[in-house]
């Protein structure tokens, strides 16, 4: 069994506002999405959250979001394909010149927010942002959200070109396609410990999950996403990276 990696959003604090316990969670996972100044972060955060991912041998993924610093990138805004294969390129290149300074480089793109799910819903979106991977480094694989119909965001990666990642997450309730269930409905985030932890496991092992609906659902997880926001979600991560360790040892 190969157990997803572990990522988590990191270097999202902006200047004297701190946000997240990065220093505490970045031992535990195994790649940082680091935000890129669009929807969080400054010249200085990003150079920090990158010496920082070196030093803990931590994969360095780009992060980019909308332009919404206000927002926190979790608001949708009217941009055009064009327009978001730009604003891809110039933060992944923004990230990437810190990356060089501190001796490494971005080894994979995640987008953010708003951003990110909007791609989910738009394939003209989607698309921009696989060109802007392409454009960049074809060799970065690209961060999609896990749905229980991958196959047209297969087939569509493999026209352009682009490897991609396919993203769970633990702490979250599905519905029957595979979609995370709004925040705004009851349920949808999952708080206790043992529940993060047992369906992060199901997930490592190919084992179902349960919808919303009581039905079934079979995720592709190559990565987890996980948080540290606070000491309760960091005390999670290192769980799950305990509860990995386990049945790699198994």
């Amino acid at each position: 069994m190969r157990a997803p990696l572990l990522n988590c959003d990191m270097g999202e604090s902006f200047g004297n506002w701190a946000l997240g316990l990065d220093e505490q969670a970045m031992p535990f996972v195994d790649c940082a999405n680091i935000a890129c100044g669009f929807h969080a972060s400054d010249p200085d955060v990003m150079r920090k959250t990158v010496a920082l991912a070196v030093s803990h041998g931590a994969k360095i993924g780009a992060h980019p979001g909308y332009p919404d610093l206000m927002g926190f990138g979790r608001r949708s805004m009217a941009c055009s394909p064009q327009e978001v294969e730009n604003l891809m390129l110039y933060q992944i290149g923004a990230l990437e010149a810190f990356c060089r300074a501190e001796g490494t480089r971005i080894q994979y793109v995640k987008p953010h927010g708003a951003l990110y799910n909007d791609m989910a819903g738009d394939f003209d979106l989607l698309r921009a942002a696989m060109q802007a991977v392409v454009r960049y480094d074809r060799d970065l694989p690209l961060l999609v959200m896990s749905t229980a119909n991958p196959g047209p965001v297969r087939e569509l990666a493999a026209e352009m070109g682009v490897t991609l990642w396919f993203e769970t997450f633990a702490d979250r309730a599905y519905d029957a396609r595979g979609h995370l269930v709004s925040r705004r409905l009851p349920g949808a985030v999952h708080h206790d410990r043992g529940t993060i932890v047992e369906q992060a496991v199901a997930l490592a092992k190919g084992e179902p999950l349960i919808a919303d609906d009581g039905s079934e659902l079979r995720l592709p997880a190559d990565t987890l996403c996980v948080h540290g926001d606070n000491a309760e979600s960091v005390a999670a991560v290192k769980a799950i990276r305990e509860a990995f360790q386990r049945l790699a040892d198994a």
